[in-house]
């Protein structure tokens, strides 16, 4: 409940604006409470986007390379699309220019969280899933920063039904001769 709140501050007030008592007051505790568990603002943030994180992630179990890689593109997709998740990236982004600590957090959170994908991406190359000349990190980057370009920097929304063609633009299509 607090970090859900949390989240929802973040969103709605941004990184500057963002209080322990208005989280506090959303989450329906005292701020002692918030303080007990968390030392400063930067703290219950970054454990809210973990827990979020770990909480919605998509099962990566069973299926192919090419078929995981579809569920998470279009899991980011979803979440980038419309939640109090997403509602907090622009404020992220934009304190991070100004906040030093707040960039680590940021940078070593958006690394992490690419780790996943970056490995599944990795595994289909091998596999002949993806074309061997592929390079997973970057095929990585491309098919996020796809999503979360349209979310920050062009207001045109990435369409989840669309995770399929843009992997296929971005690693080729499934089966062709010529990527095996």
């Amino acid at each position: 409940m607090i970090l859900r709140a949390a989240l929802a501050e973040l969103g709605e007030a941004g990184y500057g604006r963002f209080a322990i008592e208005r989280v506090a007051a959303r989450a329906g505790v005292g701020k002692s409470t918030i303080y007990r568990h968390w030392p400063n603002k930067l703290a219950l943030i970054a454990d809210a986007f973990q827990t979020f994180h770990e909480q919605e992630d998509p099962d990566l179990t069973g299926g192919t390379a090419r078929e995981r890689v579809v569920r998470v593109i279009r899991h980011v997709a979803e979440v980038v699309a419309g939640s109090t998740f997403s509602d907090c990236f622009p404020a992220l982004v934009e304190a991070a220019e100004r906040d030093r600590a707040l960039r680590r957090f940021h940078h070593h959170f958006q690394i992490e969280a690419r780790k996943p994908l970056i490995a599944i991406i990795a595994e289909g190359i091998a596999a002949g899933e993806f074309p061997p000349r592929a390079d997973a990190e970057l095929a990585a980057v491309a098919l996020l920063g796809t999503i979360f370009y349209g979310r920050l920097m062009s207001g045109e929304i990435f369409d989840p039904a669309r995770a399929e063609t843009l992997i296929e633009t971005v690693l080729g299509q499934h089966g062709r001769a010529g990527d095996r």
